[in-house]
């Protein structure tokens, strides 16, 4: 029964104790929810009174940009009166200044009417005088006529007839005063010239030569040169294209052949052989194919160092190979690439004192022995050959002219042709610049008119151009014009085959008839 009440009692406090948790969590819950009604009405007053200070901003700033709209419109429409108030000052002062214009023009226009006048009166009294001026000479004609007995064209007549006689005389004594002074000083501008150009030169008094005799350590090796039955000596013969002379002169070979440059050839494939002590025909052709591609590369850096030492750059590659080949040519002992290089400055120089552009006129300089490396290949001169050369590798006609025409196988035309032929005697003519004596050069030339004068109907000869020219005068009486023509023919066919001579040489047979009367 206890323990029944004390349950009963129990579930009576629990159910109290529930009770009053339930009633206490409805007012907890009762007190949260005014507090979270009381918080909504706080932030919403907040948001009001928030949005009425933005509302209050936004006025406060839209009355400020107003006024400062305001300001600036007062501004602009300030600076737009400023400056319509400078246009209008400037329109005025512009209003003022036609207007001084058209003041001044209108004096000007007043003063020009005034002269007008003034003009117009003169010209009046201008004419008036004229014809007053014309009467009188009438006049003075009339009384002329009436003097003198002849009419004024008759007398205009024998006046230029006399002022004709007069000018005549005075013009030719003029003309002749003119030529003399000219030919003088021309005469003393062009020993100037010439004399300035070799003293600028300064060429080498000694010449080079092309040497062909090989120097060997002992004559045993001759036979070995020779070989077994002269095999290896046709071998070299037949490769080189020269002839190996093996005499009983001691410890030296001799290579002999009309072409230089193959005559170079043999003379490096034997001095290789000779170094190398191993001499039988194969090895003579390796060694020919090496000395050949030496020769030519050496051919080759001597043209293109002679174009580059004359400051010429546009040269055709043959030419340039083909001016290299003169490396190897002499013409009386006188090496002719060197000949052509001291032609090429003198020429240059020469230009340059007469106020001409040097580079054509070392450019001919250069060429103008170029037929020398192909004159023993072809026939013709050297001149000729050149000229055909250089004209088929695209060289201008002037320097083409210039190369034919510097031995006189053309007539010079030109200041270029003359300064070429003058460069060539001056380079030629130096002191040690040829081997060949002065009583061999005299002797010849005395052969030379010797042959021609020994023909019937000779009257006189004469060896010019240092030989390269004979020019043979002849009776008319005894040579027509058909005889000249075989009369040239023979001398040059007896001058070629009793002489000796470098290049060729021209004969000239002139026939002249004059007739002469005298008037007593």
């Amino acid at each position: 029964m206890f323990a029944t009440t004390t349950i009963f009692v129990a579930v009576i406090c629990i159910a109290a104790g529930l009770a009053l948790g339930f009633l206490v969590s409805r007012q907890l819950a009762a007190a949260a929810q005014k507090r979270q009604e009381q918080e909504a009405e706080d932030i919403v007053a907040g948001a009001k009174r928030q949005a009425e200070t933005i509302k209050l901003q936004a006025e406060t700033f839209k009355r400020q940009v107003e006024v400062e709209a305001k300001d600036e419109a007062l501004k602009l429409r300030a600076e737009i009166e400023q400056e319509r108030k400078e246009r209008q000052s400037e329109v005025r002062a512009a209003e003022n200044r036609v207007a001084q214009r058209e003041e001044s023009l209108d004096r000007r226009t007043e003063s020009l009417d005034s002269r007008e006048h003034q003009l117009s009166s003169m010209q009046g009294q201008v004419e008036k005088r004229q014809r007053d001026l014309e009467a009188a000479e009438a006049e003075v004609g009339k009384r002329l006529v009436a003097v003198a007995g002849m009419t004024p064209d008759e007398a205009k007549e024998e006046l230029l007839d006399s002022l004709r006689d007069e000018v005549a005389h005075e013009s030719a004594a003029i003309i002749r005063d003119s030529e003399s002074r000219t030919k003088a000083e021309a005469d003393k501008r062009a020993r100037n010239i010439l004399s300035l150009a070799i003293q600028r030169l300064a060429a080498d008094h000694t010449v080079e030569n092309t040497v062909s005799t090989i120097h060997i350590p002992s004559d045993e090796l001759k036979g070995r040169i020779i070989g077994r039955e002269g095999r290896s000596i046709r071998a070299f013969e037949q490769l080189t294209g020269t002839n190996l002379i093996i005499d009983d002169t001691p410890e030296c070979v001799t290579i002999s052949c009309f072409e230089p440059v193959r005559r170079e050839i043999g003379k490096v494939t034997m001095e290789n052989l000779i170094a190398d002590g191993r001499i039988h025909p194969a090895r003579i052709e390796e060694m020919h194919n090496k000395a050949e591609a030496l020769v030519n590369q050496r051919v080759r850096e001597a043209g293109e160092q002679a174009v580059f030492d004359v400051g010429i750059h546009d040269l055709h590659p043959e030419l340039v190979k083909t001016l290299g080949k003169l490396r190897y040519r002499t013409s009386y002992g006188q090496n002719v690439l060197n000949h052509s290089l001291e032609v090429s400055y003198l020429c240059g120089m020469m230009a340059s004192e007469l106020g001409l552009d040097p580079i054509p006129a070392r450019r001919a300089g250069l060429l103008h022995d170029v037929g020398k490396a192909i004159d023993r290949e072809l026939e013709g001169s050297h001149a000729v050959l050149g000229a055909d050369l250089a004209r088929r590798f695209g060289e201008k006609e002037h320097i083409v002219h210039a190369i034919e025409a510097h031995h006189n196988d053309v007539e010079p035309n030109s200041v270029l042709d003359v300064l070429v032929q003058a460069a060539d005697a001056v380079s030629a003519a130096r002191p040690g610049a040829r081997k060949e004596t002065l009583d061999a050069y005299v002797k010849r030339l005395e052969k030379l008119e010797e042959i021609a004068s020994s023909y019937d109907g000779v009257e006189r000869t004469y060896a010019i151009q240092a030989g390269r020219e004979v020019r043979v005068m002849v009776e008319p009486e005894k040579v027509d014009e058909a005889k000249t023509v075989v009369l040239a023919h023979d001398i040059a066919s007896r001058i070629e085959n009793e002489l000796q001579y470098p290049g060729q040489v021209k004969v000239v047979v002139i026939r002249e008839s004059r007739a002469i009367g005298l008037a007593k």
